[in-house]
Formats: C-alpha cells, sequence, structure tokens
C-alpha cells in the first residue's frame, strides 16, 4: 500500500455540508444554482486522453512513461503536497464483498468539488480494509512540457494513478474505475463501459429477473437507456461493471455521472430527479449568475455532468444481480445502422470490437462528430485492446443464454434533409420490445443479422430497415456503396489486430 505524502494538513472524509462549504469558500467558477446544489465551471471540460501515461519501461498499447520519469514527476507531486491543506476521501469501488476494492482519493482542499462528488461514487469503506488503489489530485500544479501542461500518470504495478492540473471530475474517477478495470481482467474477467439494468420477473419471458447491459461510449445515449424505464425495470448502475465467466456481474459505484446535455424531465425524469436535487454536484452546465440552469445551453460545453447518490432515485440494489441476460451496443450512426439489429452469437465479439460510433463532446473536440471504432466502446483499457474480444469470446463461451444488439440512438439516412432520427421513445419501445419478446424479426441480406420487421410502439419502419429508408428516397446506389465500403473497412479494422483470435473476426 502506497504511503500518503506529507502534506501541510489532511481532513479525512469530510461529509457533504463541509466540502460545499470548503467550496463555497475556495473556489471561483462555482455558482448556487435554482436548485440549491452548486455548478463549478471547470478549466478542462473533458478527459484528457493524450495527457494519459501508463508507467512502462517496455513498448506498451497506449501513452508510455518510464519509470524513472513517473518517479520524478511523483517527487515533485509530493513536495506540492507540502505545502498544502488536502482532503482524503476513503470508500470502496463495488459492494460485493467477494469483489469490493478499497480505494481512496487524496486531492487539494481547494478542489473541494471533486471530493465532493467521488464520495458518491464510493460505496463506505468497509472497517478495517487496507486502500488498494489511490488517486493523489493536484489540480493546482501544471506538468510544463506534457499536452496542455497536465499529466495523468497510471501506475499499475502500485494501482496508483496521479493527476497533475486538471480540474475535471472525469480524471478522478476514472482513476479508480481504470484501475478496477486491470483487477477484473486479472481475475479472468472483463470491464465493460456499460450501464446496467433489471426487469422484474413478471415483465420477462423466462419468468426470473433478467439483467441487460448497455455498452457505449460516453454521450451516446448509455445512461439515458439505462435510467429510461420498461417494463418496470430499475436502473443498477450506469457506467462500469465487471462481466465474469457465467455471466456473473459485478458492480462499481454508489452514485452516478450523469451528462446532463439536453437534460428533460419528460424524457428522462430519473436522472433530471437525481441533478436537481440540493445535494448532487454540477460541473460545466451553463448557469446564469442567478442560479437559472439551462441544460441546452452549449456556449461553453456540451459536457455538462452531475453527480448524485443512488439513494436518492429509485433502484435495483447493486449487490447480488442477476446473470447477464442482454447485452446492448449503442451505435450513435446516422447511416444505415438500424433502429435495432439482433446479432448472431458469432458476430457478438466482433461488433464488440468494431465499437463504432459517432463521437460526443465527452471525448473533446478530437473525437466529436466523428465517427469512431473503439473497441467494447471502452476507451480506459489498459492494454492491447485485441485481449478485449479475446476474453469476450472466451466469456460467451460460459454465457449460453445471452442475447446481443446493436441499438442505433442516432439517426437514419444520412445528417441531411431525409433522414430520420431515432428518439428517445423509439429506444425505449425496443428495449421493452426485446425484454419482452414482442419484436418480430428477419435476416438482412447485407449484413447476415437480424433486422426487426415490426417494434410495438415504433411506427416507422424506415427506421428499422434503413434500405427501406434510401429506396424511397431512390438513393438505392449510395446504400449499396455504403455497405460495401463498411463491410471492407470492419474486415481491414480487425485484420490490424495481431494478437485478436480468428474467431473473433469470423463473425463479420
Amino acid at each position: 500500500m502506497l504511503e500518503l505524502p506529507n502534506s501541510k494538513s489532511l481532513e479525512v472524509n469530510p461529509g457533504h455540508d463541509r466540502l460545499r462549504e470548503l467550496t463555497l469558500e475556495r473556489m471561483p467558477r462555482v455558482t448556487v444554482t435554482e436548485f440549491d446544489n452548486l455548478n463549478y465551471q471547470a478549466e478542462v471540460t473533458s478527459r484528457l486522453s493524450k495527457s494519459t501515461f501508463f508507467v512502462a519501461d517496455h513498448e506498451i498499447h497506449q501513452n508510455r512513461i518510464s519509470r524513472s520519469e513517473a518517479d520524478e514527476w511523483a517527487r515533485r507531486q509530493d513536495e506540492h503536497i507540502a505545502s498544502q491543506e488536502m482532503l482524503l476521501i476513503e470508500g470502496r469501488v463495488g459492494p460485493d464483498p467477494s469483489f469490493s476494492t478499497p480505494s481512496r482519493l487524496m486531492i487539494e482542499a481547494g478542489q473541494a468539488n471533486i471530493a465532493g462528488m467521488q464520495s458518491q461514487l464510493f460505496f463506505p469503506p468497509a472497517p478495517g480494509g487496507s486502500p488498494q488503489f489511490t488517486v493523489i489530485y493536484t489540480p493546482s500544479l501544471p506538468a510544463p512540457g506534457k499536452p496542455d501542461d497536465r499529466l495523468i500518470i497510471v501506475d499499475l504495478e502500485n494501482w496508483v494513478t496521479r493527476v497533475l492540473g486538471s480540474d475535471y471530475f472525469g480524471e478522478s474517477k476514472m482513476g479508480s474505475l481504470r484501475m478496477w478495470g486491470k483487477l477484473a481482467h486479472d481475475l479472468g474477467g472483463l470491464a465493460l463501459h456499460a450501464g446496467l439494468k433489471t426487469f422484474p420477473p413478471e415483465s420477462t419471458r423466462s419468468g426470473d429477473e433478467e439483467s441487460m447491459l448497455i455498452i457505449g461510449l460516453s454521450g451516446t445515449g448509455k445512461t439515458t437507456t439505462t435510467f429510461r424505464q420498461q417494463a418496470g425495470s430499475l436502473p443498477v448502475q450506469d457506467d462500469f461493471v465487471a462481466l465474469m465467466p457465467g455471466g456473473v456481474i459485478h458492480t462499481t459505484e454508489n452514485g452516478c455521472f450523469a451528462k446532463t446535455f439536453g437534460l428533460d424531465p419528460n424524457d428522462e425524469p430519473t436522472i433530471y430527479g437525481g441533478t436537481t436535487r440540493p445535494d448532487a454536484w454540477l460541473e460545466n452546465v451553463s448557469v446564469t449568475p442567478d442560479g437559472k440552469v439551462d441544460f441546452f445551453d452549449t456556449n461553453y460545453t456540451a459536457n455538462g455532468r452531475s453527480t448524485f447518490p443512488l439513494a436518492n432515485i429509485r433502484h435495483r440494489d447493486p449487490r447480488d444481480v442477476p446473470r447477464a441476460r442482454y447485452l446492448l451496443m449503442l451505435n450513435r450512426s446516422d447511416h444505415i445502422i438500424p433502429g435495432v439489429a439482433r446479432l448472431r452469437r458469432d458476430q457478438i465479439p466482433a461488433y464488440f470490437m468494431l465499437g463504432e460510433t459517432k463521437g460526443t463532446s465527452a471525448g473533446g473536440a478530437a473525437e466529436e462528430g466523428k465517427s469512431l471504432r473503439v473497441p467494447g466502446t471502452n476507451p480506459f483499457f489498459f492494454d492491447d485492446d485485441a485481449l478485449q474480444g479475446n476474453r469476450l469470446l472466451e466469456l460467451l463461451a460460459t454465457m449460453p443464454d445471452l442475447e446481443a444488439f446493436v441499438l442505433n440512438t442516432g439517426r437514419v439516412g444520412g445528417e441531411g434533409e431525409g433522414s430520420k432520427k431515432l428518439r428517445i421513445q423509439d429506444s425505449s419501445a425496443i428495449v421493452q420490445g426485446i425484454v419482452e419478446g414482442t419484436i418480430s424479426w428477419e435476416t438482412d441480406s447485407d449484413f447476415g443479422y437480424d433486422v426487426a420487421t415490426s417494434v410495438p410502439g415504433v411506427d416507422d419502419l424506415e427506421l428499422l430497415q434503413p434500405a427501406r429508408l434510401y429506396a424511397s428516397q431512390a438513393r438505392e446506389r449510395e446504400y449499396e456503396e455504403m455497405v460495401a465500403r463498411l463491410s471492407k473497412e470492419r474486415s481491414a479494422y480487425l485484420a490490424g489486430y495481431t494478437m485478436l483470435d480468428p474467431a473473433v473476426a469470423s463473425g463479420l
């Protein structure tokens, strides 16, 4: 266990009221909102992938920093901390006794909002537990010479993440979860960037409570799909879980980190309710000086966020959840991806590895609006992404009943006139149809997966079968060219992973 650096003072596990007091006293760019919670306008508006380096003295598949250089930056950070007033937040990643990992965050008292947000995501510490994961966070200490003069050092050998120069909460959250993902893989599982919801026995075909995993890049509808209620469903987690052999699921967080852009009480009542309580923390949300909140204003960023405890919303206890029954892969597309596609068993690892979607503001300007392929839609994996596909292939062999789907949360038919938007209501109807077994299917002749011929609650067949939309607009040639291009690109993309099991790519 890492010995924490000496500091001018160290306040251990301050409560919400104390953290709110510190935030108001010491932090500029903080506004009390109309909901009596606090919004902080951070200088950093998204995660800093180019500033994130993994400690290694050999070539790896991520940005690399040598052990000696990492130690030098750690020395500089420790020297800085010696003159700082610091906060220590202790807790656990995950509630299950068999897979609950003691964790802690040490951060400058001048950035108390991050401590408050993290305290809502940790489960309470267990008596006598020794911390396994440590995040040391100094927003006021820059890292000259590194991208944006900021630095995130991930030391998986010692289970330590150090953050220098960033005031964005996401680096604290991912500090622990990234290390937890490595631990899950070491134990034979796979960490998924996924929401998790369950359906009660009375609404399922099996007559048993069932779990649904929803994977997707941040901003593509993962949290919305997870928290939107269908057939009596309840949310369990909004961001990270581990899938283990036999379909066992381990959860991670005691709260939610929700994207607030476009937040509407009618479309997303659960997230709206959690976000508008006095004890929620807001970050980079548009708030006027007198406290008026505008969830639709993107002048500063579209990547506004909130955290709130699970206890503040209706949810399913995150312990002892049912084994995985459904896997949804979100693809915020804008061309020929259907509203929903049911995958053959052999297609699941391939589409998981493709991780296709359109980037959002959560990934920064380098990703926003661009077509992306992120294996497992998990940009936080610690090694060669081929290992994700290989591990999922192994896990699928232990889960014969798992069904997987691609769910388009974007558009069909392009971005121009004549295209059609898949609304939250459409996606919600599809999710309900999957669980209740009320969707009719037929095989798509171009890609081999099943497309829907009818979904209760979705009246527009062109959303379900994009070929019909293109044909109705005399764009058949465009559709055929897109099919050919996608097929070629997908095969070439998977062929680029030399460590990938050939059985993964064979599903295309």
